[in-house]
């Protein structure tokens, strides 16, 4: 998904850099719309949210050198850099340079998937869900590492994912030991 973005367009840099956020940090649309400039720190590789909740719980999150380019990239391309306006903006004539709504989020990331042929119906919580999901497979089910990423107040919610995952290994270890009852 992430290819089709033209990385010449603002549109492209703005929706590969929400992406990117979705994906390498794991944030929910709400978190994505509230980010404002000055939430952003490009040389510490640090984004400040407004945490689930009231809205009051604040968090900074460590992330990538390409996650960070990615927003940098879409900022330096947008022009305005005044720390109280919002990260990610619609392009719209009618709506231009207003903070993208959680809607408009999940049109994006529905639209982008559905231009590269998925069938099945995607959303940022999806891709949430997902990146949480390879989290826990490449820390070989890592609870504790993958809750900083998900950053669920309660490892239990967590434990579903794991739990998915685990789902997943029946099948496979069925799947192949059908294949040696096969073969005798």
């Amino acid at each position: 998904v992430i290819q089709q973005f033209d990385r010449e367009t603002l549109i492209g840099k703005r929706n590969r850099a929400i992406f990117l956020v979705l994906w390498g940090l794991a944030l929910r649309r709400q978190e994505i719309s509230q980010l404002n400039v000055g939430d952003f720190d490009f040389y510490g590789r640090k984004l400040r949210i407004l945490g689930k909740g009231k809205g009051t719980n604040e968090e900074y999150l460590d992330m990538s050198k390409d996650v960070a380019q990615a927003i940098a990239d879409w900022l330096i391309a947008r022009g305005d850099l005044n720390a109280n306006l919002p990260i990610f903006t619609a392009l719209d004539f009618h709506n231009l340079g207003h903070r993208l709504t959680t809607d408009a989020i999940y049109k994006i990331v529905k639209a982008a998937f559905k231009a590269v042929g998925v069938k099945k119906p995607m959303s940022p919580h999806r891709v949430r869900h997902s990146a949480i999901t390879a989290a826990l497979d490449a820390t070989d089910g890592n609870i504790r590492k993958v809750q900083k990423l998900s950053r669920h107040a309660d490892p239990r919610t967590l434990m579903i994912y794991d739990d998915n995952r685990n789902k997943d290994l029946w099948e496979m270890s069925e799947l192949l030991t059908g294949m040696l009852n096969n073969a005798e």
